[in-house]
């Protein structure tokens, strides 16, 4: 019994495939993302940060628990990065071809990408991605928006 529960609470540390409820698979103008999810601060703030890669089909969703304008960095991002903001409903706001910054760069001296409208949801994609899609302001994405609001701290 007792290694059954110590195999159990192993597994359940293991990050390196996100759990399914860490992740939304939605789709963006006909192309299947799986998304995982920054529900709460500390995964708001760390993001896609100090990652070497992004899959193609990948990326992270940023749920707020209310909507507010936002305003993102490329803190220690190694790769470029495309970030959708999207409002309550999941309709389009802004967009941005995001550039890596030095990895050292103070948090006053980075660049931001502001959403220039109240916001609840962003999505950050592999860079380039964006040119690909042909996304507008005002184009809807699908997403679970009220579950994911529930969730959202």
């Amino acid at each position: 019994m007792l290694i059954l529960l110590l195999s159990l609470l192993l597994s359940a540390c293991d990050r390196s495939n996100p759990a399914e409820d860490d992740t939304v698979r939605i789709t963006i103008v006909g192309r299947a993302f799986t998304l995982e999810l920054a529900l709460d601060e500390e995964a708001r703030v760390q993001g896609l940060s100090d990652r070497e890669h992004i899959p193609e089909d990948g990326g992270m969703l940023f749920v707020f628990p209310r909507p507010q304008r936002l305003s993102f960095v490329m803190r220690r991002c190694l790769v470029p990065i495309d970030i959708i903001y999207l409002d309550a409903t999941g309709r389009v706001v802004k967009t941005h071809a995001m550039k890596v910054e030095p990895y050292d760069t103070p948090d006053h001296r980075l660049t931001r990408y502001d959403s220039g409208y109240v916001a609840q949801f962003a999505v950050e994609v592999a860079g380039g991605t964006l040119e690909t899609l042909g996304l507008k302001v005002g184009d809807k994405i699908d997403l679970p928006a009220d579950s994911l609001k529930q969730r959202a701290r």
